[in-house]
């Protein structure tokens, strides 16, 4: 995806080095610099009078712009041009200034002086930032066609076994591969999405339950759009509200997403209500995370075999993920897979939770060290179960998403070295 950068710099100086540096990001197509806000707003006023498409996707404001001070200019940006990703360009890194940039409306910071890593990052997350709006829009090029995309789900045989770091990861590595992803927590009563990637957002898949039609404005207000592009549509923070989706209501909800993105990821987790049974029952994958013990493989074999009683999935038709595995185990994924009667993923998710320790405790697990062994797997995973782009995936899918990972995502922001 090329994304299109606009920079607003009134100092000659600084418009060559913003310059300089923007012309090394892969990708991108910078704009000559504006040099003051009047010019700024007139320029994103005449793009968006032709069509919204015609806008860039990220402007950058630098901090002596003028005449009208920067943040008074990026709230004026964010609020007339809500699909364009502004990021702002200050010498100040103080918590002041950058929760003041929050509240005007701002994507990012970068700090002078200017460096390549820190800029190809904010520019990432802001163009990323700004696909999913105007996804939601349905202006943006990740319009999903046809039928609509794929809908995995994924449960836990019981509590605890790792299905949200699954499902979280799974969204992640089709992210990255240049797909466009919704990932939903069904996990209507103790949802954890929210916390393992550090959102605080009031609307939830609840305020969806009662809408008979949901139109792309309606989705739009419902769906948080992260910082690495994955659209979320999240648990309720009260969890008796979880008893207001039902069964309909989920059906409906993941079917609006699933004609907007090209994957959908639904973490159901261990608990059946009505709501994860329908969408288990309409997914084109269903995925179930189970350790390597004896008590939650037998919560694996229960699970199976209340769906096929409920006529939710057979045995036969569902992929059962195992999680947390040593080679020294008594229980093997063979086994696994003869006793519950389903099939085993090729995949094997290694017990390695000191990889994750710290990113979880911090609510960031999408900056899980690219070299994490239980990265590799559940991106592994995801190539297997075809939610990448085979063109991303080609050779070892693993290795080859862990690389376009972490803060660079999938515009794979890498300084160029002249093709070494």
């Amino acid at each position: 995806m090329t994304t299109r950068i606009l920079p607003a710099v009134g100092d000659p100086d600084a418009a060559r080095s913003v310059t300089t540096l923007l012309s090394q990001l892969p990708d991108a197509e910078p704009a000559p610099p504006v040099a003051d806000s009047t010019q700024l707003v007139d320029t994103l006023a005449r793009l968006a009078a032709a069509s919204l498409d015609e806008l860039p996707e990220v402007v950058l404001v630098h901090e002596r712009i003028g005449p009208v001070p920067a943040l008074e200019l990026v709230r004026e940006v964010a609020l007339r041009f809500p699909a364009v990703g502004v990021v702002l360009i200050t010498a100040d890194a103080g918590p002041g200034l950058f929760s003041a940039a929050m509240d005007s409306g701002a994507r990012g910071l970068v700090t002078l002086p200017l460096g390549y890593e820190e800029l190809a990052s904010r520019v990432q997350a802001a163009a990323q930032w700004s696909a999913g709006v105007r996804r939601h829009l349905g202006t943006g090029p990740d319009r999903a066609a046809g039928p609509g995309g794929t809908v995995v789900t994924v449960s836990g045989a019981k509590g605890g076994v790792g299905t949200t770091v699954a499902a979280v990861h799974l969204a992640l590595a089709a992210r990255a591969s240049g797909r466009s992803v919704a990932l939903v927590d069904l996990d209507l009563q103790s949802g954890d999405v929210a916390s393992y990637l550090d959102v605080q957002f009031r609307r939830s898949v609840a305020d969806l339950a009662a809408i008979t039609d949901i139109s792309p404005r309606v989705l739009q207000d419902a769906v948080y759009v992260h910082e690495t592009g994955l659209s979320l549509l999240l648990s309720p923070a009260e969890g008796e509200r979880g008893e207001e989706v039902t069964d309909r209501a989920a059906r409906q909800v993941v079917s609006a997403l699933r004609g907007r993105h090209e994957v959908v990821v639904v973490d159901c987790g261990s608990r059946l209500d009505g709501a994860g049974a329908a969408v288990i029952e309409m997914a084109d994958t269903a995925l179930l995370v189970t350790t390597p013990d004896v008590v939650a493989v037998r919560a694996a074999k229960r699970t199976v075999r209340m769906w096929e009683r409920l006529q939710v999935r057979k045995a036969e038709e569902t992929i059962t993920l195992v999680n947390r595995q040593h080679r020294s185990s008594e229980i093997q994924p063979p086994l696994v897979q003869k006793i519950t009667g389903t099939r085993v993923a090729g995949v094997s998710v290694p017990a390695n939770f000191k990889e994750l320790q710290a990113v979880v405790d911090a609510g960031r697990l999408h900056e899980l060290d690219a070299k994490s062994t239980v990265k590799q797997a559940l991106w592994a995973l995801a190539g297997e179960l075809g939610l990448v782009r085979a063109t991303r995936a080609a050779g070892q899918p693993g290795k080859q998403l862990a690389r376009s990972g972490g803060d660079r995502g999938s515009l794979g922001l890498r300084r160029r070295t002249g093709g070494r």
